[in-house]
């Protein structure tokens, strides 16, 4: 850190520096940013890459319970189940029983 200063934090809006003499400092970040530097959420595209990206994993766990890599419990303590994943790839959009791979 720059000379003096102990400490640097966030608030909601303002950036606060802490000088070595416990004395803190708000700097408005509202000046600094522009509308092209917030994300506005997900694009259609982006959505479509999580669906692939969820089959490409149903693929890797069917493939390692095909090889007797894995079984239908996915954590030592038996957190997750077989069913569990699959709701959740589901959730995401993916297929657990016809995976498609060609979603972009």
């Amino acid at each position: 850190m720059a000379e003096g200063v102990k400490g640097l934090t966030r608030e909601p809006g303002y950036l606060v520096l802490t000088d070595d003499r416990g004395r803190q400092t708000r700097y408005s970040i509202a000046s600094l940013l522009r509308a092209a530097d917030i994300p506005t959420g997900l694009t259609y595209s982006q959505v479509q890459a999580v669906t692939t990206l969820a089959n490409l994993i149903v693929v890797l766990i069917r493939t390692l319970i095909a090889r007797d890599v894995l079984d239908e419990q996915f954590l030592e303590d038996g957190d997750y189940d077989l069913a569990a994943i699959v709701q959740t790839i589901e959730d995401m959009g993916g297929d657990f029983g016809e995976p498609d791979l060609t979603v972009t």
